[in-house]
């Protein structure tokens, strides 16, 4: 009994009650539980809750753990080269600038077009100081026009104009769909042919985006990170300006 109640304190534990409630594991999905085995761990589960919270807890903090880490080296490698941070990513603003701003982003977020005139006028109002970063983060399981949308705003920057595809999205968010990115692309005297065949290729680099906004334990849009002589790390969008004023 004191063996099994051992073997609850790591994370096989989570992979075990997932098989007992019935929950298929992708790489235990055929594992079967012995009955005199699954009764023990029922009546350790009746009888000591806490193991259960204990074992949650713990994994808890490993994964915290791990997410700190993941940050810190993600902000270290920003600061010691940032153009390989940014990548082929759209930029806007300074084109060397020792502060870069990387912005987590989703076209039918609405808080994501409110953020997009807040920095609009940050760009405005500090021009050459800093380095704006566009990084797709559709949240695909809850907006529907996220990806088509991130895909037509990509193939539109195959074209160089990434930024005015992108307010046009922004300020028409209630419009996402087909007939909005097919005329934006007109306006834009766009190629339509190629737009039309960029767009089957975006998945890649947007699903790059989407692995470092996984690695980096971002949870919703709009996210900000930040680079610059006085603070490097994740960043509030109110707080952005006292940055770039040098007051954090």
């Amino acid at each position: 009994m004191f063996r099994i109640l051992t073997q609850f304190r790591n994370l096989a534990t989570i992979s075990l009650i997932c098989l007992i409630l019935g929950w298929s594991l992708p790489a235990q999905a055929d594992v079967k539980i012995d009955p005199q085995l699954e009764q023990q761990v029922l009546e350790i589960i009746r009888k000591h809750p806490e193991i259960i919270l204990d074992s949650v807890k713990t994994y808890q903090e490993k994964q915290q753990q791990k997410l700190q880490q993941s940050r810190q080296e993600f902000i270290n490698n920003f600061q010691a080269n940032p153009q390989a941070i940014i990548d082929d990513s759209p930029t806007i603003g300074a084109n060397k600038s020792k502060t870069v701003l990387i912005e987590f982003s989703d076209f039918e977020c609405p808080y994501c077009a409110e953020a997009n005139k807040t920095l609009k006028g940050l760009l405005a109002k500090y021009p050459g100081k800093f380095t704006l970063v566009y990084k797709h983060f559709p949240l695909y399981q809850i907006h529907d026009q996220a990806l088509p949308a991130a895909t037509a705003a990509w193939a539109a920057h195959q074209q160089g104009k990434f930024w005015e595809y992108h307010n046009t999205l922004f300020a028409n968010q209630k419009q996402l769909g087909e007939t909005l990115y097919l005329d934006t692309a007109k306006k834009l005297k766009l190629n339509l042919t190629k737009f039309n065949s960029d767009r089957k290729l975006a998945n890649n680099s947007i699903g790059k985006d989407l692995l470092l906004a996984q690695k980096l334990g971002l949870g919703g849009t709009p996210s900000f990170i930040i680079t610059s002589p006085n603070f490097s790390g994740p960043v509030k969008l109110t707080d952005i300006e006292k940055i770039l004023q040098g007051k954090q």
